[in-house]
Parts: structure tokens; C-alpha cells; sequence
């Protein structure tokens, strides 16, 4: 069953956080992920929302969280902390 992140993200530094999906990118590339949102324009209908919204689907709930811990998202994650505060979902789906 595939399974999906959902990333709800407010970026503090934009030069940073360009290196966070450089690298996250070439993660998701590696594992066989599929970006199916990536920014874009958004309206909040409901609740608190943030102005930049990522839902990327991977093969299986495994495959997403190896890699969210995989060696390449790690050295993401160094860019992405610092430079934005975020919500981060993995989710299984349909």
C-alpha cells in the first residue's frame, strides 16, 4: 500500500533551504519517490496552514521511512532546520 509524506513548511531562509531540496531531491530520486506537490498556489480552508506544501508518495509506509532515514535526508535535514519550521506527516494511504 503506498504511503505519502506531507510536509506543511514556512522557510526562513530561502538560499538554505534551496540546498535542503537539492539534497532531498536526490533522496526521494533514490528511493522511488514521486513528488505530487511541490509548492504551488494554495488557499487554507480550514485550521493554520503554512505557505509552502510538499506531498510526495513513496511505494510502500518502509520505503518512506527509510528514506526519512536514510544517510542522503539526514544531510538534508541539516539545511532544512535551521532554515524553516515545518510539519511532517508520513501517512499510509490508497
Amino acid at each position: 500500500m503506498a504511503a505519502y509524506t506531507m510536509v506543511h513548511v514556512d522557510v526562513h531562509d530561502d538560499e538554505m533551504y534551496a540546498k535542503y531540496a537539492k539534497l532531498a531531491t536526490q533522496a526521494t530520486e533514490e528511493f522511488g519517490g514521486e513528488f505530487l506537490v511541490r509548492g504551488g498556489k494554495y488557499q487554507v480552508m480550514e485550521g493554520s496552514g503554512k505557505p509552502r506544501n510538499v506531498i510526495i508518495r513513496f511505494k510502500d509506509f518502509d520505503t518512506a521511512l527509510a528514506w526519512y532515514n536514510s544517510e542522503t535526508y539526514k544531510k538534508a535535514l541539516a539545511f532544512s532546520n535551521p532554515s524553516s519550521s515545518r510539519d511532517f506527516t508520513i501517512v499510509e494511504g490508497v
